[in-house]
């Protein structure tokens, strides 16, 4: 798979030992799950969200996706993946465990809901405790 392909619904996503398979939200957020499949395989550090509750984020800084906002909330549901395209805060991607209200420094943020997590959800609270309690965790996200 290159540049993104349209067609591409699923994705294996692992963060530290944990293993996820995640649908990609391409009726609902498509401008974004191209953005992202485009960046395949992607690789980075997930650290636990210290003002979203039960989340862990992956912080892109100062990255511009190009993107405006898609499919976004503020409350994603356990095993929801958002994007956030930057603006008041940093570019990021949140990865909910649990009980979530996306928010920064900068108060409540909304992002763009484009993965959800179909196989592995009895796995997302020991994930979660995982990178509370032992810092920050390999996460990698690649095509099936």
């Amino acid at each position: 798979m290159t540049d993104g392909d349209a067609s591409q619904e699923f994705l294996n996503i692992n963060v530290g030992p944990f293993a996820f398979k995640g649908r990609m939200e391409l009726q609902r957020a498509p401008k974004t799950c191209v953005w992202f499949l485009k960046t395949l395989p992607f690789e980075n550090s997930a650290i636990h969200g210290r003002w979203s509750g039960e989340a862990v984020w992956i912080p892109l800084g100062d990255f511009d996706t190009g993107l405006t906002f898609e499919n976004h909330t503020s409350h994603p549901s356990r095993g929801d993946l958002l994007l956030y395209p930057g603006g008041y805060s940093e570019t990021e991607i949140l990865f909910a465990y649990g009980s979530t209200r996306f928010a920064s420094k900068m108060g409540q943020l909304a992002g763009n809901h484009f993965i959800t997590i179909i196989e592995g959800l009895d796995q997302l609270e020991a994930m979660g405790e995982m990178v509370l309690r032992e810092g920050a965790q390999k996460i990698s996200f690649t095509a099936i």
